[in-house]
């Protein structure tokens, strides 16, 4: 099969199963200094010992990419995940069409972090999170085992014209908001929102 083949067929495995939604929240670097967020469609955790970890994905060139890649290591956090609820398939879309949503903070609730990231009102749970080692570029993974650094890596992604891919790792530093546990499991807000076959949807 070639490359394409796997990754229609996987397309099309990936739309049966229901994947859950959130949105990763940070700071531009100065100048700009102004929030950002992007709807992630690959949040996943991957460890929680020794430490927690998840990990997500982000097409490049994108700012979100180039926020986290400038963000600076002594912060307690660089970014907070949103882990939408049921309640939130609006706020999913405002984040994901940035082109048709440019201000998309103008629409929602948030509280700050101990750092001044978005919290969003209404999430399921917010995890703050620490860049645990610099984003991986998925463009060709043949770097693997060699003694290249990060920053050649990710230099020699930002210099191609085509889209890729990065691949981020984040330790959570400190879980911000839970669902309330007294909501009744019928309030979307107490309910994951999920996607599946091309639309949102819950459990």
């Amino acid at each position: 099969l070639t490359t394409n083949d796997v990754k229609s067929k996987l397309r099309s495995l990936l739309r049966e199963t229901a994947q859950s939604v959130a949105v990763v929240t940070s700071i531009l670097p100065s100048p700009d200094k102004s929030f950002h967020g992007a709807t992630l469609s690959s949040f996943t955790s991957i460890a929680m010992d020794p430490y927690p970890l998840v990990s997500f994905s982000l097409r490049t060139p994108s700012r979100m990419a180039a926020s986290l890649r400038g963000a600076h290591p002594q912060l307690s956090s660089h970014m907070v995940i949103n882990i939408l609820s049921a309640a939130q398939a609006s706020t999913a879309v405002l984040f994901s069409r940035p082109d048709l949503h440019p201000q998309p903070f103008e629409n929602v609730d948030y509280s700050l972090n101990d750092e001044g990231i978005p919290v969003l009102e209404g999430s399921l749970g917010a995890l703050s999170c620490k860049l645990a080692s610099p984003p991986i570029p998925l463009d060709d993974l043949l770097f693997a085992g060699n003694d290249s650094g990060f920053e050649s890596r990710s230099r020699n992604v930002e210099e191609t014209s085509s889209y890729t891919s990065e691949l981020f790792i984040a330790r959570v530093t400190k879980v911000e908001k839970l669902a309330s546990g007294g909501s009744e499991a019928s309030d979307p807000h107490a309910m994951p929102l999920l996607y599946h076959r091309r639309s949102y949807a819950t459990c």
